[in-house]
């Protein structure tokens, strides 16, 4: 992200506003996140298009829009979802594996070793197992790790409570652990009394 959250929110006021500059420090501060989040719904083609739609819609009904960032997170992201099925729908398909944009942010404080996993390998490889998770907690998880929504706008996204999408996030996580663990190195946890993670 281009700046702090307290930046962040001023951008936002200043969007809210009319003011261009606001616009586009949001605008680069959040796509980056919605891009990954979409390229798992609807594959690396067709995410730059939804989002695309995504900010054109949300710049239209902007007036409708009041609340805070995380608030805005939430709201564009639930237009983008929407978006991503319609465009799911119209094409009648499941996504392709994504390619990813960008590396995946740094996790915020507090965030647990599932999402630090997360920023530990490529873009590619994060994605490419997200997308293989069942799509429920392949969702999850993006909201929770990537877009940096909490529990309860995350759920709001997704028409789900907030336990149920902290559940399906916690399943995604962990199996995303079992899948590293089984693969050349394992990132999650600290090293056991012989220095191996």
């Amino acid at each position: 992200m281009p700046g702090g959250e307290d930046e962040l929110e001023q951008a936002l006021g200043r969007m809210l506003d009319g003011d261009e500059s606001g616009f586009r420090f949001v605008y680069r501060s959040i796509q980056p996140a919605l891009l990954r989040y979409l390229s798992v719904l609807v594959g690396p083609d067709d995410a730059e298009d939804v989002a695309s739609d995504s900010w054109g819609q949300a710049v239209r009904d902007l007036r409708r829009f009041h609340g805070r960032v995380d608030g805005f997170r939430g709201w564009i992201t639930t237009i983008a979802r929407n978006r991503a099925l319609d465009h799911l729908r119209a094409r009648g398909r499941r996504p392709a594996t994504p390619t990813p944009h960008e590396e995946l942010p740094e996790p915020a404080p507090g965030d647990d070793a599932g999402q630090g996993a997360l920023t530990s390998m490529s873009t590619h490889e994060a994605v490419r197992l997200i997308s293989a998770l069942p799509r429920e907690q392949a969702e999850a998880v993006m909201l929770r790790a990537v877009m940096g929504l909490d529990a309860k706008t995350a759920g709001q996204v997704l028409g789900r409570s907030p336990g149920a999408v902290r559940t399906a996030a916690h399943r995604g996580l962990k199996t995303l652990r079992e899948r590293l663990g089984a693969g050349a190195s394992n990132t999650f946890g600290p090293p056991d009394a012989d220095g191996v993670r």
